[in-house]
């Protein structure tokens, strides 16, 4: 269950379905991650989830990161069967 969200413009989108802070052509792609980590109760879901997730190192190193493209990622803190902290960074 997804607990707490940082980026404004996720939160507008997992709470009211508004991806205007969104970019268009991966708003769907959001979506599906959102809905996907609301869903996961333990790490081996996480994990199930598929190819561009992996646990994240150095400052980031409680994080774990799903590629949305070549340059945004979806990040967050998983614990106890809750996700939490969730951003939207641009890596490059």
């Amino acid at each position: 269950m997804i607990l707490s969200i940082n980026h404004k413009g996720l939160r507008l989108y997992y709470e009211d379905g508004n991806s205007s802070k969104l970019l268009s052509e991966y708003s769907r792609k959001v979506g599906r991650i959102l809905t996907s980590l609301d869903a996961v109760t333990s790490e081996e879901d996480i994990v199930a989830l598929g190819s561009g997730i992996h646990k994240l190192s150095r400052d980031f190193s409680d994080f774990w990161s799903i590629k949305v493209s070549a340059n945004y990622r979806v990040i967050f803190k998983f614990d106890s069967g809750d996700v939490f902290e969730v951003d939207y960074l641009d890596y490059h």
